[in-house]
C-alpha cells in the first residue's frame, strides 16, 4: 500500500469526488481527515470507512473562512501527530453550485463567492498546513484545478478563472517550499458526474463526451489513481506540474 500510515486531510472529501478520494487513500492505508462544510454528510463517510477498520476523522470545514483552515490543521496534527498530504477539492460547482451567467450578467457577489471558496480556500488550506510540514521537511500538496482552467468556458467565467488561480498558485507555492521537500502539483479533472447520472441532462452528457478522445463519461473513480499518485513517494521528482484526467479533452 503506496500511502501507509500516511495523514492526509482531504477537503470536500464528504461526497462526490472527494469521497473517492477518501476512499481511495483509505485503501492505500492512509489515515484521513474528512474536512467538509457538510459536517453530516463528512460523519458518515467517516464512520463508514470507520467501520472497515481504516482510521479517518471528520471535521466541518468552511474553506473560506481562515479560523476554520487553521483549526482544521491544528485537529489533524492533535489526532494524528502529523499531516503528509493536503488534496484542496472543496469547491464550488455542483454540490455547492456555482450559478452560470454572462460576465456582463455576472453578480459581484456570485464572482466573489466562488473565488472565496475555490482560490482563496485553496490559499488558506495550504497555509494552514505548511508550518507542520516544513517543520517535518516533507509534504505532498495536490490543488483540484479543472480542464477549464485551459479550455474556459462561457457562461462560468468565475468558476474558471478560479481554476486557472489555482494553476498559477501551485506553480508559485512549489517554487517556495521546494527546499522543505514539500510536493505542490496540481490534479485537473474534466467535467465528472460525481452525481447520480439521472440528475445531468442526456444532452449535456453527450456533448462532454463527444468532446473527448476517450468516448466515455468521466466518474469520480477515474481520477483516485492520478491523485494516489501525487500523494505517494511514486511522485517524489515532479512539482509544480498539472495532471490533466479528462479523457482527452484538452492536449498539452
Amino acid at each position: 500500500m503506496r500511502l501507509t500510515d500516511k495523514v492526509a486531510i482531504i477537503t470536500g472529501g464528504a461526497a462526490g469526488i472527494g469521497r473517492a478520494y477518501a476512499e481511495g487513500f483509505a485503501r492505500e492505508g492512509a489515515r484521513l481527515i474528512i474536512a467538509d462544510i457538510d459536517d453530516v454528510a463528512a460523519q458518515k463517510t467517516a464512520q463508514s470507512l470507520t467501520e472497515r477498520g481504516h482510521q479517518v476523522m471528520a471535521v466541518k470545514t468552511d474553506v473560506s473562512r481562515e479560523a476554520d483552515t487553521l483549526e482544521m490543521a491544528h485537529l489533524a496534527v492533535k489526532m494524528f501527530g502529523r499531516i503528509d498530504i493536503l488534496v484542496n477539492n472543496a469547491a464550488m460547482f455542483i454540490r455547492n453550485p456555482a450559478a452560470r451567467a454572462p460576465v456582463c450578467e455576472m453578480e459581484l457577489s456570485e464572482w466573489e463567492k466562488v473565488i472565496a471558496v475555490n482560490l482563496t480556500g485553496v490559499f488558506l488550506c495550504c497555509r494552514a498546513v505548511l508550518p507542520y510540514m516544513i517543520k517535518q521537511k516533507s509534504g505532498k500538496i495536490i490543488n483540484i484545478a479543472s480542464s477549464l482552467a485551459f479550455l474556459g468556458s462561457a457562461n462560468f467565467a468565475h468558476y474558471s478563472a478560479s481554476k486557472g488561480g489555482v494553476l498559477t498558485f501551485t506553480r508559485a507555492l512549489a517554487r517556495e517550499v521546494g527546499d522543505f521537500n514539500i510536493n505542490v502539483n496540481s490534479l485537473c479533472p474534466g467535467y465528472t458526474l460525481s452525481m447520480d447520472l439521472e440528475d445531468i441532462p442526456e444532452d449535456r452528457r453527450n456533448i462532454e463526451i463527444s468532446a473527448r478522445i476517450i468516448k466515455r463519461p468521466e466518474y469520480p473513480e477515474d481520477l483516485v489513481g492520478a491523485a494516489i499518485f501525487l500523494a505517494s513517494s511514486d511522485s517524489d521528482f515532479m512539482t509544480g506540474q498539472a495532471v490533466v484526467v479528462d479523457g482527452g479533452v484538452f492536449l498539452h
